[in-house]
Formats: structure tokens, sequence, C-alpha cells
């Protein structure tokens, strides 16, 4: 059974930081690409930061640049989402995807989400 789960959310300052981690377990880890997403109240959801599998290459969304680092751990089959200088904007909920093939079908998975929410 595939299982994505979230944590790491919580409420924080603006300026302030916050680390997120996802824990896969039912599929082979390794040689998926891990993506964290959000989706804020009223918008639709939008990719944050992903990570190959194999090769570990990464991409980010222009509004996190410089501020997010997305990395994996195989051995642990976890991912983390590092948020820094975490802004307002940045509240959202935010979920693990897990995108990959396996004997010629792709999967896409998705965990729960967890609600990051940065206000004074």
């Amino acid at each position: 059974q595939v299982q994505l789960v979230e944590s790491g959310g919580d409420l924080v300052q603006p300026g302030g930081s916050l680390r997120l981690s996802c824990a896969a377990s039912g599929f082979t880890f390794s040689s998926f690409a891990m993506s964290w997403y959000r989706q804020a109240p009223g918008k639709e959801r939008e990719l944050v930061a992903g990570i190959t599998g194999t090769l570990g290459s990464i991409n980010y969304a222009d509004s996190v640049k410089g501020r997010f680092t997305i990395s994996r751990d195989n051995a642990k089959n976890t991912v983390y989402l590092q948020m820094n200088s975490l802004k307002p904007e940045d509240t959202a909920i935010y979920y693990c995807n897990a995108a990959g093939w396996s004997w010629g079908v792709h999967y896409d998975y998705w965990g729960q989400g967890t609600q990051v929410t940065v206000s004074s």
C-alpha cells in the first residue's frame, strides 16, 4: 500500500523557517520524482519544488527560489522541504507528490497535506 505522510507544518511568523518532511512507502522511492505542491484558499494547486529520482535534478517555482530547498534521502524514503524567509503569501496546504513509472505504467501519488500558516 502506497503512503505519503507529510509532517512539519505549523504556524510561523513572517521571516521564520519550517522544514517539511514526507515519508514514503509502498513503492520504489529512489526511482520516483518527488515534488512539493501547495494550495492556498481560493487558488489552484501549484508546484513549489521538485527533485528527480535518479539524477536528483531540482527545479523551483520562481516565487520560492533562494528561500526554499528541496532534498531527498533515498535511504530513508523521505523528501524534505526547507523553507526560510517565509512570507504570508506562503500560507497554504503543502502536499507531497510522487510520480514515476513501473513496468510501463505511470503512477502519481499524493499525500494528505500539511498546513503552513505564516502570520504575525
